[in-house]
């Protein structure tokens, strides 16, 4: 509050332009504070998040490991998870708010998009189930299938896979107990 209070008086002053004026100035604080919120509730929504995907990583097992991932998630309070690639940009919704995980890109710069391709996705769904790729290998399989975003409820246990052009295609996966 110290720094805004002197800049208020900065501008009273009239050390500054009309354009930077107490009303504006003091708009911006009440932003920031709101802003500083925000933050605040994110924290507790990123602690969980972490946490849920640290408890799955552990007793993950190695073959069809993604819907023991699931559940860990879904019982932490994640609702939905939506990849957008090649960004490998990841938005976890959760009961304690919205997190956005960026994950190195798979491509830079302006490139073609690969055109959807349904069989050329589920053989990377395959490979990943059974443990025969890493995840960085699966999301760029995905890319090479044309996917652009994925979208998985947790609830409704489902996983779906979007192209460009409004392709799709949508899978469930099986309810696990977890240990």
């Amino acid at each position: 509050m110290g720094d805004i209070s002197k800049t208020l008086e900065l501008c009273y002053a009239g050390d500054f332009d009309g354009a930077l004026g107490p009303r504006y100035l003091a708009r911006q604080a009440a932003d920031r504070s709101h802003f500083n919120h925000q933050e605040t509730t994110m924290s507790k929504a990123i602690e969980n998040l972490e946490g849920a995907l640290k408890r799955a990583m552990a007793t993950r097992p190695k073959i069809g490991g993604f819907p023991h991932l699931a559940e860990t998630l879904r019982r932490a309070g994640v609702t939905r998870n939506i990849w957008f690639l090649p960004a490998c940009e990841s938005l976890y919704l959760t009961d304690h708010g919205p997190v956005v995980s960026q994950g190195q890109p798979l491509a830079s710069g302006m490139i073609n998009v690969p055109l959807f391709n349904r069989e050329a996705l589920i053989a990377a769904l395959r490979i990943d189930q059974a443990g025969e790729s890493t995840f960085p290998e699966f999301l760029a399989a995905s890319w090479r299938a044309g996917v652009v975003r994925y979208d998985v409820d947790f609830a409704e246990r489902t996983a779906g896979y979007y192209g460009c052009n409004g392709e799709e295609y949508v899978e469930a996966y099986p309810a696990v107990d977890l240990p």
